[in-house]
Parts: C-alpha cells; structure tokens; sequence
C-alpha cells in the first residue's frame, strides 16, 4: 500500500490517544494519530516522525501521523489501519478463490473470510509495533477483543474451519511475535488455547518505508 503524500516532523507530545503536537517546517501542528494505543516507547519527544498529508480541505487535522523511527532501531509504520489493507492485498496474490472481509462469525467481524474450492478459512490480522531486544510482542495494551477474536476462531476450528491469526510486522528485522503477557496475561492463555486447537500463527514481514508498507513473505 501506498500514501499519497508524506512530510517528515519532529514529535513534540500527545494531548490524547488521538491527536499529538508535532513540528513541521519550524511550526506546531496538531496532527491525528492513526493509532489510539499507547505507542509510549515510540513517540517520544523530538522523535522523527512521518506524516501523511490529507487531501481533505474540510478536515480539522491535515496530517496523519503513520510512522516514527525508533532510536537505535529504524522506521516502525503505526498506522493502525494499514495491516487490514496490506493483508488483504497479500491475501489477494495468494491461491484463494474468494476473499471477504469483515466477515461475521459468532459475535465477532472477523478480519478475513477466504475460499479454495470447498475449505473454508477464517483469518484475523494484528499490526505489531512493539519491539523489544529484537522481538515483537502483541499487544501493547490490553485487548479483550483480542482475545474475543481468539476464543471466536477457536470455536471455528471445532466447526471445519481453517483458522489463522496473522501478524503483520509493521517493522523490518523482526521475524516473530510473541504474546505480550506481562501486559495482558488473558491474552498469551487465549493463544496457546487457540494454538492447541488447531489455529496456525502466521508472521508477515513487511518491507517499511515512508510513503508505503507491503508484506514480503
């Protein structure tokens, strides 16, 4: 996927989860953010960040903050919407004969519902940004829908279901995600759970850059 258009800036503070104060050209901007969870290890004062430029004149925000470069690591996409979009571009260049999104299953909206001849797969995709000593970990707060999700594709299993909880690694150099359980402990359990069942993690790998994100795996 791509952006349309980019500026770098310098991150200044965030009021709240959904708007921050960032220095572009010299001026501070109120930005959006398109990520409403914590992010405290990656917006940090005069970080260098990306921003998307909106084509929306009747916004109140004409930026969008999608990436930051994390100290001694590199550039991390935080752009809470772009794992669905770049998952669904990949799942289009794999072998299925029908994809849908947003499918409902039980009292959840799955991510991806797919089709190849008669099996049937489910698919719930985690954007991962939280990096640590060279691992990824998810989530970075607690998720009772994350762990919705996992129990719903559990119970799929069980039904004939292919079931898949994909992690779109929204960084580059890390190859793996493991439950964050010294944040959310329930979660790690809804894993292992759904992993004893039969549900297969996937680990998408993504190549990273300032105005695009794109799965290579």
């Amino acid at each position: 996927m791509k952006y349309n258009s980019t500026i770098r800036g310098k991150f200044h503070s965030r009021p709240n989860r959904f708007i921050a104060k960032v220095w572009i050209d010299g001026k501070l901007e109120t930005v959006h953010v398109k990520n409403t969870g914590r992010c405290k290890e990656l917006l940090l004062p005069d970080s260098d960040v990306i921003l998307e430029i909106s084509d929306n004149p009747n916004r109140k925000t004409k930026y969008d903050l999608i990436a930051v470069y994390k100290e001694g690591f590199g550039l991390i996409n935080m752009d809470s919407q772009a794992p669905n979009k770049v998952a669904l571009e990949w799942l289009k260049k794999q072998s299925y004969d029908y994809v849908k999104p947003e499918y409902t299953y039980g009292d959840s909206r799955i991510d991806f519902y797919m089709e190849k001849g008669e099996e049937k797969y489910l698919m719930e995709v985690k954007g991962c940004t939280l990096e640590i000593d060279g691992v990824g970990y998810f989530p970075d707060a607690p998720t009772e829908r994350g762990v919705k999700h996992l129990r719903e594709l559990t119970k799929a299993v069980e039904q004939g279901f292919h079931c898949m909880i994909a992690f779109v690694i929204q960084m580059e150099g890390i190859d793996r995600v493991l439950p964050n359980v010294d944040t959310h402990p329930e979660f790690g359990t809804a894993m292992e759970e759904a992993v004893a069942a039969g549900v297969q993690v996937l680990f998408l790998c993504c190549k990273v850059e300032e105005d695009s994100l794109e799965i290579l795996s």
